[in-house]
């Protein structure tokens, strides 16, 4: 058994600590188990509660711990700490990082590029089949979808990226033990299977209310950013969607019917400047250039000419000459600025202004603030 996961796992059941007073205690003395094995005094000093420093000093809960970790063995789950280094990073980010993770499956497939996608439970047609659809698609591209395994669109997300023989990513809000909602036990075998299911719950734990709000960041801790394609006013959904702004993740809305009360959700987070989307183009050309490239490699170049990731785009054939010459100078992992793409191209402002509104309208380019410009990928 490793004893420093047995302080990671013990500090989880210190009654009172939490999970932002465990990380100022292992902060303050370097690692749980010199916290444990700390002073009174020391203890009480670095600004927890009387009875939560008596607590730890009295190595409150240890011998949980020591058996919690031989139960999760005993059903072949991983206890990931937060100091391991399979930890994955992206989580780690967060001010309120899981001290630990039960996990049942692949740990690597956490560290991943990753998007979550959430919704309502009680989705109409067109909200399920969008979950799909684009779960499939973004899976397809590499991308791990990270949902809750909820009913709805959270079960619609996790079965589209398996059809793509993709990788998905199931957070419990209970413990890793207690599938909810119980139909859905054969679908949360197949994400184990091929992708994992998470959980910072002890085993056993049930499926609580007050637990899914706070297994929430986790969804959205662990991906690049998070769709959310239906959800009613009130829906958790709402919640993932701030968790992520304040996680400074990308969010993005798919949007519904007026009239629907699952759209107001999506509808909403779009009045508030999320990004539109209707394909999963819409989602990948939000990151970064260097994770847009490794999702989508440079298309190659035919036979008998040189593959670069230069090579003119598929629709540079039906372009006209100017339209042609400033598509040239854009580049998918860059954006230049207007100044820089007259410069290169050689043609006057006026002709280069009237080339790029023409590509930015045939969708072969996007504007970013600031009169800076990239291709679409």
């Amino acid at each position: 058994m490793d004893e420093d996961v047995v302080f990671w796992v013990g500090l989880t059941r210190v009654e009172g600590l939490g999970v932002r007073g465990a990380h100022k205690l292992i902060e303050h003395f370097g690692s749980p188990q010199a916290a444990y094995m700390a002073s009174l005094t020391e203890l009480e000093s670095c600004g927890v509660p009387a009875r939560v420093a008596q607590a730890i000093f009295a190595q409150a809960g240890l011998k949980d711990a020591e058996k919690e970790i031989q139960a999760a063995a005993k059903d072949s789950y991983q206890v990931v700490a937060h100091g391991s280094e399979s930890y994955p990073p992206l989580l780690r980010q967060i001010p309120d990082a899981p001290l630990l993770l039960y996990v049942r499956g692949d740990v690597s497939i956490l560290s991943q590029h990753s998007v979550g996608m959430v919704g309502t439970r009680r989705p109409s047609a067109y909200g399920s089949s969008v979950a799909h659809r684009l779960a499939k698609d973004l899976a397809e591209r590499q991308l791990v979808v990270v949902s809750g395994l909820a009913r709805g669109i959270d079960s619609a997300a996790h079965r589209g990226a398996l059809e793509a023989n993709g990788k998905t990513v199931a957070v419990l809000g209970s413990g890793l033990n207690v599938i909810y909602p119980r139909e859905n036990k054969g679908l949360a075998d197949q994400i184990a299977h091929s992708g994992a299911v998470v959980s910072e719950f002890p085993l056993g734990t049930g499926p609580t209310p007050e637990n899914f709000p706070i297994r929430n960041r986790i969804i959205s801790g662990l991906s690049l950013g998070v769709v959310v394609v239906e959800a009613a006013e009130y829906s958790g959904s709402l919640i993932t969607a701030r968790l992520a702004v304040e996680q400074n993740r990308e969010v993005f809305a798919v949007p519904g019917n007026i009239t629907s009360a699952q759209s107001f959700g999506p509808n909403y987070l779009l009045k508030q400047g999320a990004k539109l989307v209707d394909q999963w183009l819409d989602v990948i050309e939000e990151f970064p250039a260097e994770i847009r490239m490794q999702l989508l490699p440079p298309v190659e170049a035919s036979e008998g000419e040189p593959a670069s990731a230069e090579a003119a785009s598929l629709f540079a054939a039906s372009l006209k000459p100017e339209q042609k010459a400033v598509f040239e100078v854009l580049r998918a992992d860059q954006a230049l600025f207007v100044d820089d793409i007259v410069g290169t191209a050689g043609l006057p402002q006026p002709r280069v202004l009237a080339a790029l509104l023409e590509l930015e309208m045939s969708g072969l380019i996007r504007q970013l603030p600031g009169k800076n410009f990239i291709r679409k990928l």
